[in-house]
C-alpha cells in the first residue's frame, strides 16, 4: 500500500510539473513575436533612460501614435495585445526593467476579466495589480506610477459590474500610496444613460478610435504636467 501511495504521489507531482511546463510554454509562445519585436526595435534605436513607459494590453498597443499626443514628453510604448496583468508580470524583465523609466503608465486588467470563461473576479484583478505594483516598487524604487482605469468597452458591457468593482479596489489602494495616481477614464467614456459611448470605438467595439484616445489624452496629460 505504501508503495502504491508513493507511486501515486510521484505521478501526481509529474502531472503538476507537466501542466505547469505546458502553461509556461504556451504563455511564452503567445507573446513571443511581440517581445522579440520590442528587442529588435531596441537594438536598432536604444531608448534613453528616464522616459515615460506605457505598459499593458492592446489599448496601448494600438495607440501607435501616442508620442504625437504628448510631443513634449519622451514615451516608450510597450503594450502588447491580449495581455493580462499576469502576462505583464511574467514579462517584466523584458517590457519594464531594461528601460529604467522615470514614470510608468499602466493599462491592464480588462483582459483578465474576459479570460477563462470570464470567471476572473474583480478581487483577483486587484490582487494581480498589487503584485505588479509591488514588483515595480521593489525593482525600480520611488518612480511615478499611474493606473488608467479599466475602460467600459461596448463588446464587454456585461462585465461592467466587475470593471467598476476592480476600478474601485485599485483606486482605493492607490489613494494610500505615494507617487501613484489613478486615472479615471471609465466615467468619461459613458453616455448620459451610463452606457459606453459607441462612437469612440472602432468596429470591433473593443478598441478605441481617435475620439476615444483624445479622451484618454485629456485625462492623462495633467498627470504628466504634475510630475514634470
Amino acid at each position: 500500500m505504501k508503495y502504491l501511495v508513493g507511486s501515486l504521489k510521484k505521478i501526481l507531482s509529474l502531472l503538476v510539473l507537466t501542466f505547469f511546463s505546458i502553461g509556461t510554454q504556451a504563455q511564452e509562445a503567445l507573446f513571443w513575436n511581440d517581445i522579440q519585436a520590442f528587442k529588435k526595435q531596441d537594438s536598432l534605436i536604444a531608448p534613453s533612460p528616464g522616459a515615460i513607459l506605457f505598459i499593458g494590453s492592446s489599448s496601448f498597443t494600438n495607440w501607435k501614435d501616442v508620442q504625437s499626443y504628448f510631443p513634449e514628453y519622451p514615451i516608450i510604448n510597450r503594450g502588447f495585445g491580449g495581455s493580462t496583468l499576469k502576462d505583464v508580470i511574467y514579462y517584466f524583465d523584458d517590457v519594464v526593467k531594461p528601460y529604467r523609466p522615470k514614470q510608468v503608465i499602466i493599462y491592464c486588467g480588462e483582459n483578465d476579466l474576459a479570460e477563462s470563461g470570464e470567471t476572473t473576479s474583480a478581487e483577483t484583478v486587484f490582487t494581480r495589480f498589487k503584485q505588479l505594483y509591488t514588483l515595480l516598487r521593489e525593482e525600480l524604487g520611488d518612480l511615478d506610477i499611474a493606473y488608467v482605469s479599466i475602460k467600459p468597452s461596448p463588446s464587454r458591457q456585461h462585465l461592467m459590474p466587475k470593471m467598476i468593482e476592480a476600478n474601485r479596489l485599485i483606486h482605493n489602494f492607490i489613494e494610500e500610496e505615494e507617487n501613484t495616481v489613478f486615472i479615471d477614464v471609465f466615467s468619461k467614456m459613458l453616455d448620459r444613460d451610463g452606457m459606453p459611448k459607441e462612437e469612440i470605438f472602432v468596429a470591433d467595439r473593443l478598441h478605441l478610435n481617435e475620439k476615444g484616445y483624445l479622451i484618454w489624452k485629456k485625462e492623462i496629460a495633467p498627470v504628466f504636467k504634475s510630475w514634470k
